[in-house]
């Protein structure tokens, strides 16, 4: 984890884990994990980069050092932010159920959320484990722009009750940014602006590094 990570996660009653590819990290991102934390009271959140996602193509991703280096970069001044590195040293496919475990094992004491874009709430019962990871951790579901409204019945989740009803107690309206890695990608590819679009220390670090070209 980050330096002083490990010491203000550990006291920390309401942990929030922000996971994904960050390919690269943008302002959106760093939109939901305010609204999680703000909303849902959290003490702090840390973006967990995954070393291998379990349902997308691997073969657009950033090297591990320069995601992980965006990230820092991005939460730069960001007190109660922070990034860990856990998937990342784990290597191989990154499944959820094995991350929480591990930060349960870390962190005893911490209650753990889990944050996740409203698209992803219909994949979560193709998730590892799924039920045993429902009842470790609490998911954050914010709502994404340009989605149809939420539906948390079992039918539409493909989950039994309880979990439908308690991940609805979750589902947040959050500012909504209509922006993906994937544009953000594209538009370096095509030479245009992502000014706005990341903060300017990733812009810059982008541009150094060539990436996404």
């Amino acid at each position: 984890m980050e330096a002083g990570g490990d010491q203000r996660a550990a006291v920390s009653a309401r942990l929030g884990i922000f996971g994904g590819t960050f390919n690269p990290v943008h302002v959106g991102h760093l939109v939901m994990a305010r609204d999680a934390l703000e909303r849902c009271r959290l003490d702090r959140v840390l973006f967990m980069p995954c070393a291998r996602p379990p349902h997308k193509a691997a073969h657009h991703l950033a090297p591990d050092a320069d995601r992980l280096a965006m990230l820092r970069l991005a939460i730069r001044g960001e007190r109660r932010f922070g990034v860990s590195d856990l998937e990342l040293k784990r290597g191989g496919t990154s499944y959820t159920i094995d991350t929480i475990r591990a930060l349960q094992k870390k962190f005893p004491r911490a209650r753990l959320h889990f944050i996740i874009g409203s698209d992803s709430l219909y994949e979560l019962h193709a998730w590892r484990e799924i039920k045993e990871l429902l009842r470790r951790c609490v998911f954050i579901t914010l709502e994404r722009p340009g989605f149809p409204p939420v539906r948390t019945t079992a039918r539409a989740l493909h989950l039994e009750e309880p979990w439908p009803r308690r991940l609805a107690r979750t589902v947040l309206r959050g500012h909504g940014i209509d922006l993906s890695s994937t544009e953000v990608r594209r538009r370096v590819k095509r030479g245009l602006s992502i000014r706005h679009l990341v903060t300017p220390a990733v812009d810059g670090y982008i541009r150094r590094r060539k990436l996404y070209r």
